[in-house]
């Protein structure tokens, strides 16, 4: 849609939501596999247990699987992913994929994470799987910037939050700190299994004042969110999206906070918010109902993720589009959310600053500024 001299001021179409310049926060490297890559690589290693052998009913069938409103059933698809990552070599592939993937589709920043505690099977040591997934990244931003496309990859380091490895894990992050890795999550189901179970580890983390997510407010509510921020002091949340739990909407729009969300909007706490996977485990029935639509309209610091690319059949640019479509974003919508994911990174502030003004409003001013040569 266009005014009267063709400006683009309303929605705009797919081909315009590729091409602008994203930045991605939230994504797991063990949800963003090529469906080819995994059958290729469980053929090479002996691994038979794939549902399908066709990469394309696979990828439909890890959809499938993942879509079922249920957060421990939508974490089994997992086992699958990560049983093929765990070579030196797979981990090298998976990670440049991952890095041409969101070259292509307009992301220029972003942090994948993953938890090398789940890629010990072959023998490869926390130290190996970081240095191989990090190679990978780095060929992968090689291999983008020939393809004509420019990406930045910063890797977090997860632990399990069921299990025991937290402060084994956030040490790993400290010393790669300058080599890659940016900072720390955790992830897992929250359920029974709360942030302050790994209070060591942040501990140890804010000692050394190094960066950190953590998993909260996604399948449990508020109580995580608080744990994660109060207890652990998270820079970031890992979804978040149950926040809305503490904002109330009057029968005549009026709209009143309660004291944790105003916590969270006061301070700017960034929200890794995930439209597509939270419909998928239940944390929203509909892209209309998500609360990003309201977060968004109260500025808060939200943002734009897209958690498991291949468990949700999702990307940024389809994210983007789903919002665009539901919500009639415009460009100048789609850049709020790209600053404020830039302005919550875990590189250093003069980058970031330098990201946003150098690489992120010209890109959108271009994209706006197209009606003019029509």
């Amino acid at each position: 849609m266009a005014d009267d001299n063709g400006r683009a001021t309303a929605v705009p179409d797919a081909a315009r939501i590729r091409r602008a310049p994203k930045v991605l926060l939230h994504d797991h490297l063990d949800g963003g596999l090529r469906p080819a890559t995994i059958v290729d690589i469980a053929r090479e290693t002996g691994y038979d247990g794939l549902p399908e052998s066709d990469p394309e009913r696979l990828g439909a069938w890890f959809r499938e699987a993942a879509d079922s409103g249920s957060l421990e059933r939508y974490l089994e698809t997992f086992a699958h992913t990560c049983a093929v990552m765990q070579t030196r070599d797979a981990l090298v592939r998976v990670a440049a994929e991952c890095a041409e993937d969101l070259a292509a589709d307009g992301v220029v920043y972003a942090e994948v994470r993953y938890a090398p505690e789940q890629h010990l099977q072959g023998g490869l040591s926390l130290e190996q799987v970081v240095e191989a997934v990090n190679e990978g990244f780095r060929e992968g931003e090689r291999r983008a910037h020939a393809a004509g496309h420019r990406i930045r990859i910063g890797a977090l380091l997860t632990a399990m939050r069921h299990a025991a490895r937290s402060l084994e894990i956030a040490e790993l992050a400290n010393r790669y700190r300058d080599l890659g890795v940016v900072g720390f999550d955790i992830a897992g189901a929250e359920a029974g299994f709360p942030p302050t179970r790994h209070l060591d580890a942040f501990e140890y983390l804010k000692r050394e004042n190094n960066h950190f997510t953590i998993h909260a407010g996604e399948a449990f509510g508020l109580p995580s969110i608080w744990q994660a921020l109060q207890w652990c002091g998270a820079d970031r949340l890992g979804h978040g999206v149950r926040i809305i739990d503490d904002i109330h909407v009057a029968e005549d729009g009026t709209v009143k906070l309660g004291r944790l969300a105003a916590y969270v909007r006061d301070k700017r706490i960034p929200l890794e918010l995930c439209p597509t996977s939270n419909l998928q485990t239940g944390a929203a029935a509909s892209y209309a109902e998500h609360p990003i639509g309201l977060l968004r309209r109260l500025y808060f610091r939200a943002t734009v993720n897209t958690d498991n690319r291949l468990m949700s059949g999702t990307s940024m640019s389809r994210e983007f589009e789903e919002l665009v479509r539901t919500f009639h974003y415009t460009l100048d919508d789609m850049q709020w959310f790209t600053v404020n994911a830039m302005k919550s990174a875990f590189i250093p502030f003069d980058e970031r600053l330098a990201m946003i003004n150098e690489v992120i409003k010209p890109g959108y001013a271009g994209l706006k500024s197209e009606w003019l040569f029509r």
